[in-house]
């Protein structure tokens, strides 16, 4: 079934009510910290109070005397019994060397590295004896300078001996050469340093976990918030602790919120699942939220110097891009790609650039690590190329739309010089419909408004453009990822024509029990509510590599189609059977099969029926039973794309700074369920707005101490923070899986940065403010407008 069938089926383009939020809204979800084991204790964790350290003593006497102490470990009785958290993507420098990849201890070995990091495990009967015992471990320190900023690293203190100047890798993108000449050649060239600020994940539901042990048969499970549960099992036994894989079960039940946060392997998840049998006890931790902060991998934080070169009418001829990408203190899963494979790839953005050039110097820091964050790599190339793209045209005299417009791709399939091969899109379309939704032929007259107020106006355009669902893995498996990047699906029909589906794709907030469902309905011709989607359990599920990167119905949702073809193959030669016909002239439609030609037709329930009860069946032909599955590995990234527009007003006298109007036109190729489309929309544009005005991860130059380490200091954004959002679609199909689509769940956080502070710049532009970085906060603004004076 191709991709434009498939959008005609029923269900398909129905916004229904997701059918999880019943049991969200009646408090009847479960989570990790919902889970009560039999016999179950208590772990927390001592963390080490500075950023580098050296580790001289641990004296652990006083609580081990504690009440209700069981054990205490530190990473002197891991040593020897387990490896070190891994890295899931190699980065090669130019000459071929692989990157510095230092041991991550699941706890601290000799040295701490940042604030946080993970010293000794307490385990207690109860939290509150955990925490006490916690506080009477006495942990001596020989303090090191630390260093936090990627600007100051080569001259550092050496983190780790592998890396003597801090340095992990250099990794490049391009033809140098070609890109000098281009320049060389250019009428002009406009140039832009800016830094994309660090910034904390945040999820409603911290991190929790339970480890478990069964000495009867030898297994382990492990209760964890987790995006990816059969990642999470394959990095612990394969490459942390040794154990045969069917050993171990990961169960991720319902998970309040991942961002990315929650894709990684953490030493906390190992800990607990190899001190479970040490101890012959669940022991279950939940990290408090001052732990997040900490701890939690955090996202963004580059440096960049950016230039592009153009001719007389604004057409650009190539671009060159240096960027400092802080890792923090160790390598987190998928941190390498972060900045390389998924920044630098995506930098020609919807323009026909013939030429680019890109250099990332990749730095250790004593910082908590870094990894991908809501976007992953995209919104740090968006935030750049579309602050420089406005920056272009107001050199030039030219308006923000009309620098874009000259520069539209408008044909495809389109080959960029930064590896991309864009199957579809229509860019000019989705500025358009976001100019018509904005009214920005309005625009003027609410300046004067505004001015009327004493209030500045500005308005800021981004068009940006993702990539989804990393594909195929062959070709990233060249590009150094440690892993598959496919997906499965399984379909189970049961006797009364009702079905359980199987993903690996994993649901934290996604709604995918409500869309994977109305998929399998479209196909078979079945009521949403005869569909049930089983996920986040490596026993139940027979493999998956979760949920991330915005992959989950563009390659999950193609592997259960996989899976329905069968399906539906078999199922043919079943009702053959019943009309006494050959299975080729057997047509299936709503739920009916039936035979070319005749009037002859059996439903899909009989089918179902049929092939559990089989009296009247070819045994001898086909077995019993309706159960199929499939794994998808995609031939190319899907690429949506879109245009935003925003509107800011900024008291000039106090800085506070407002976001008056906000335009979101996406091309997300066919849309499964349009109001969950428009929910991820609204998340992703109220985490992008919010790092564009408010959130700001600081962290103290000199010591290393999380200034930001609470919400009384990380101001998150809030429902008064924001106006109503004008949203549209615009479609053009994906044309490489059988759905048509493309992925929706970052976007928002993608596109919107950019359109905020090019929005601010405009403002304050005719106030002599050339240039201003993230977040915009009302304090930062007040500045730069003195600072103009």
């Amino acid at each position: 079934m191709g991709a434009s069938d498939f959008s005609k089926l029923p269900h398909i383009g129905e916004s229904l009510r997701r059918k999880e939020d019943l049991r969200f809204l009646t408090g009847a979800g479960q989570y990790t910290d919902d889970i009560t084991q039999p016999a179950q204790s208590y772990a927390v964790f001592v963390r080490s109070p500075h950023a580098h350290a050296v580790i001289t003593a641990i004296d652990l006497d006083a609580a081990r005397a504690m009440p209700g102490v069981v054990e205490i470990f530190t990473g002197k009785d891991l040593e020897g019994k387990m490896g070190g958290l891994p890295c899931g993507w190699l980065i090669n420098n130019p000459d071929g060397t692989p990157m510095k990849e230092p041991p991550h201890p699941v706890l601290a070995l000799g040295k701490v590295r940042h604030v946080g990091d993970p010293v000794a495990m307490v385990i207690a009967e109860t939290l509150e004896q955990a925490k006490n015992a916690a506080e009477a471990v006495s942990v001596d320190y020989d303090v090191l300078p630390a260093v936090v900023d990627v600007r100051d690293a080569a001259k550092a203190t050496p983190l780790h001996d592998i890396a003597p100047d801090n340095h992990c890798y250099k990794w490049v993108l391009g033809d140098k050469s070609q890109v000098d000449a281009a320049f060389a050649g250019a009428a002009h060239v406009t140039r832009l340093d800016l830094i994309n600020n660090r910034l904390v994940p945040n999820a409603m539901e911290p991190r929790a976990a339970i480890g478990s042990y069964n000495r009867a048969s030898e297994e382990y499970t492990l209760h964890v918030s987790n995006q990816n549960p059969h990642v999470e099992r394959l990095l612990m036994t394969a490459f942390v602790l040794g154990l045969p894989e069917h050993k171990v079960r990961v169960i991720a039940p319902d998970v309040g919120g991942g961002f990315g946060s929650k894709i990684y392997l953490y030493a906390e998840d190992v800990a607990l699942t190899w001190a479970s049998k040490q101890v012959n006890r669940s022991i279950k931790w939940t990290c408090e939220r001052s732990e997040s902060f900490l701890t939690d991998a955090h996202g963004r934080d580059h440096v960049s110097h950016a230039e592009m070169a153009m001719d007389a009418n604004g057409k650009f001829l190539a671009m060159r891009v240096h960027t400092h990408a802080n890792l923090g203190a160790y390598l987190s899963t998928f941190s390498t790609a972060v900045p390389t494979i998924l920044y630098a790839t995506l930098l020609a953005g919807q323009y026909t650039c013939p030429q680019i050039y890109v250099e990332v110097d990749a730095w250790f820091t004593n910082t908590a690590p870094v990894d991908a964050y809501r976007g992953a790599g995209r919104p740090e190339a968006t935030y750049l190329l579309e602050r420089l793209v406005s920056r272009c045209g107001w050199e030039l005299g030219l308006s923000q739309d009309e620098i874009r417009k000259r520069n539209f791709i408008n044909s495809w399939p389109y080959q960029t010089p930064v590896a991309l091969q864009y199957d579809t899109g229509d860019y000019l379309a989705c500025m358009t419909r976001a100019q018509e939704l904005g009214d920005v032929a309005g625009y003027e007259s609410r300046k004067a408004a505004s001015a009327a107020r004493g209030l500045l106006r500005g308005i800021g355009y981004s068009s940006y453009i993702e990539a989804c669902g990393i594909a195929p893995s062959n070709i990233a498996g060249a590009l150094g990822a440690r892993a598959g990047l496919f997906e499965c699906g399984e379909i189970r029909v049961h006797p009364t024509g009702s079905v359980t589906v199987f993903t690996g794709s994993h649901s934290h907030g996604q709604g995918h029990e409500t869309t994977f469902a109305q998929v399998v309905a479209a196909r078979l011709g079945i009521a949403p509510e005869a569909v049930d989607v089983v996920h986040g359990d490596t026993g139940r599920v027979p493999f998956g590599m979760g949920t991330y990167g915005s992959r989950s119905i563009s390659v999950g949702g193609a592997a259960i189609m996989k899976a329905l073809d069968k399906i539906e193959t078999k199922a043919k030669k079943i009702a053959a059977h019943l009309m006494e016909a050959s299975d080729a002239d057997v047509d299936f439609a709503n739920g009916e099969f039936t035979v070319k030609g005749t009037d002859k037709k059996v439903t899909f329930g009989q089918v179902a029926l049929i092939a559990y009860v089989p009296h009247n069946y070819p045994l001898d032909k086909l077995e019993p039973g309706l159960n199929e599955n499939a794994f998808y590995d995609p031939t190319n990234f899907t690429f949506p794309a879109g245009t935003y527009i925003c509107e800011v007003e900024i008291d000039p006298a106090t800085g506070v700074t407002r976001v008056d109007r906000f335009t979101a036109v996406d091309d997300f190729g066919n849309i499964i369920n349009p109001m969950i489309v428009e929910g991820q929309v609204h998340g992703g544009l109220v985490q992008g707005i919010g790092q564009a005005l408010l959130e700001n991860c600081v962290y103290d130059r000199e010591t290393g101490q999380l200034v930001t380490g609470s919400f009384m200091d990380y101001a998150m954004p809030r429902a008064d923070d924001f106006p109503e959002f004008r949203i549209g679609t615009v479609c053009t199909p994906c044309t490489h899986n059988p759905l048509g689509t493309k992925g929706c769940g970052e976007a928002g956080a993608i596109g919107s940065p950019p359109a905020v502070i090019n929005a601010v710049l405009d403002a304050l532009r005719p106030l002599g403010v050339q240039e201003f970085d993230m977040p915009a906060s009302s304090n930062r603004v007040w500045n730069a407008i003195q600072a103009a004076k």
